[in-house]
């Protein structure tokens, strides 16, 4: 399979590699000057984190594994304060690195631990879920979690590279891999239509590594992304568009106690946007997508008494001004739109609609 590259732009731009096989690219992407890197990997995985490891070892590099917890567990300050602590027992300075090895947590901490150490570090992340690929690992936004909700703690530094080795992705559970499909439905609504065509073709085939679009899937969201931050990288207005689908997904995985699958609660917060830009007068793409959705087996509706809660959990969400909530809706297949400060009773009337 050929390596594919993607250019994030900006005031540090940087490739992200695509391909079966491509570890090679690895050493690379890290540059000159580095010596000692830092590769910050899941504790209950070390097969991922060990061919690496060993790529790392053979280019030459003095290689300090950091185990960490898997998933959402890892992205606290308890655990960031660990990773500080170590970076400086083994005398990590600012010409060394840090490879952060995982799915979408391990790669957000990787970057927000590289991205306070010192002032900021070189990082360069792996990723090895579809979620990481697509997503995560791609944007040089980097944050943990507090009890008050997800990633209000935060940086931006892009990554001096990012690694898509595709030959992870056949290993994966086949319900994370399904969750990871959120996030590529999404840049299909908000941004490359072709990518919902291309999976309405073969719902089937989306759901598998080995699918005949799989790769070309993986490519276009990538490059939705790498478009927007390029040009945005803070999130001063256009990068919010990403958020399609977050406000209410980060207030249910809140709600869930991060116990469920990311993807998962946007594809419930895609539906309930869906609803949103229905009841305000805008986009009606309500059936199309809960027809896709449903087609590859993603969770449409969440529970009816949760509203409360998930209202109060809303308040909190990172595109809000003040006291005043915004929304990213659909003015129109592939054109976002923000809704302002909108009345409780429309909210509610949205809800109403994927509740159970």
């Amino acid at each position: 399979m050929s390596v594919g590259r993607i250019t994030v732009k900006g005031d540090s731009p940087y490739d992200v590699v695509i391909g079966a096989g491509v570890l090679g690219e690895l050493p690379g992407l890290l540059g000159e000057g580095v010596r000692t890197v830092a590769v910050v990997h899941p504790s209950t995985l070390p097969e991922i984190s060990r061919p690496v490891c060993e790529a790392l070892t053979k280019a030459g590099y003095d290689v300090v594994e950091l185990p960490v917890p898997d998933g959402e567990q890892a992205k606290s300050v308890e655990v960031a304060a660990g990773l500080w602590s170590a970076f400086g027992r083994y005398g990590v300075t600012r010409s060394d690195a840090v490879v952060g090895v995982g799915g979408g947590a391990t790669t957000d901490l990787a970057g927000f631990v590289a991205g306070t150490w010192l002032r900021g570090i070189k990082v360069v992340l792996v990723p090895t879920t579809l979620l990481a690929m697509v997503d995560a690992a791609v944007g040089g936004k980097n944050g943990i979690d507090t009890p008050e909700g997800k990633n209000l703690v935060g940086t931006f530094l892009p990554p001096a590279g990012v690694l898509c080795d595709l030959a992870t992705l056949p290993s994966m559970p086949r319900a994370d891999y399904v969750a990871g499909l959120a996030e590529i439905i999404k840049g299909g609504f908000i941004a490359d239509p072709t990518i919902l065509m291309l999976i309405e073709d073969d719902p089937d085939a989306a759901t598998r590594p080995e699918g005949e679009h799989t790769r070309e899937l993986i490519e276009r969201k990538i490059q939705v992304k790498a478009d927007v931050v390029g040009a945005d990288l803070r999130e001063a207005g256009l990068r919010e568009i990403l958020n399609y689908g977050h406000t209410l997904a980060h207030a249910i995985e809140r709600h869930e106690h991060y116990l469920m699958r990311h993807g998962e609660a946007v594809a419930i917060g895609m539906m309930y946007a869906a609803e949103l830009s229905r009841l305000a007068g805008r986009a009606d793409l309500v059936e199309r997508t809960r027809s896709i959705l449903t087609s590859v087996g993603l969770p449409t509706a969440y529970r009816a008494d949760a509203w409360p809660e998930l209202r109060e959990h809303m308040r909190l969400d990172k595109k809000n001004r003040g006291a005043k909530q915004r929304f990213v809706v659909l003015d129109d297949l592939a054109k976002p739109g923000r809704l302002e400060d909108p009345a409780e009773e429309l909210l509610a009337a949205a809800y109403k609609e994927i509740a159970r």
